[in-house]
């Protein structure tokens, strides 16, 4: 499978420009025009290397290189930009960079430059990614929907799958509730926020079972998947 890139630029002409190239170079691209679209599309997606603007309408790309790195330590980041001061070029390897490149540049140094540091990541990079996990004495499958216990299957319904994944990413930590929101309906808001309390008091249910599991609530805050050691 073609490894998947985000690309965070607000000039459209030079990030659709950009897109196409890597796209006819085999990788599959994904633009994104601000902080708030490029962190949401990290969210629900799984990509392999984000290239990143520091200039951005919303906010800036050292920022966005900071939530990424929360919510991922390993995937690879580029900075694409005009700026090119050494306190810059510093403040965007502080915030997690694999590289920092100044414009112009040229367009196949940069694809070398992505095609070594993919060589160099070789675990799966992404906000979500579709691994078994273990929690207490179930098996979650993610890929398939499913969650087991002995042989009882139960087949979870798409949000549903989609909360637990990210629960387990964040196993034994908290999961922000905003950051679950977004990636799962696009937006924060009051009403959203009480969709998401129905589908974590169905998953509860469905761990009742087993007393060693917990997925408690951190007011205002966001859920904290427990059970001692999940895997």
């Amino acid at each position: 499978m073609a490894s998947k890139i985000l690309i965070v630029e607000d000039d459209t002409n030079a990030g659709l420009l950009l897109q196409s190239f890597l796209t006819s170079e085999g990788y599959q691209a994904k633009l994104a025009l601000n902080v708030k679209t490029g962190l949401q599309s990290f969210l629900g997606d799984v990509f392999s290397m984000c290239i990143l603007d520091c200039s951005l309408p919303d906010g800036d790309g050292f920022g966005l290189a900071k939530e990424i790195r929360l919510r991922n330590e390993h995937v690879p980041i580029i900075f694409l930009t005009a700026r090119s001061l050494l306190d810059d070029k510093i403040r965007g390897f502080q915030s997690g960079a694999d590289d920092y490149i100044t414009k112009p540049f040229e367009t196949f140094e940069l694809l070398y430059k992505i095609k070594a540091i993919l060589r160099r990541s070789q675990v799966q990079v992404s906000g979500v990614t579709d691994s078994c996990f273990k929690i207490g004495s179930y098996l979650f499958d993610p890929k398939n929907q499913t969650l087991s216990s002995g042989e009882v299957v139960r087949r979870i319904t798409a949000k549903e799958n989609e909360i637990l994944k990210l629960l387990c990413l964040k196993k034994n930590q908290i999961t922000r509730k905003d950051e679950i929101l977004i990636a799962l309906w696009g937006e924060s808001d009051y009403f959203k926020g009480r969709s998401l309390d129905v589908f974590i008091a169905k998953l509860r249910k469905y761990f009742a079972n087993d007393s060693t599991i917990e997925i408690e609530n951190v007011h205002s805050v966001g859920f904290i998947l427990s059970d001692g050691g999940i895997s």
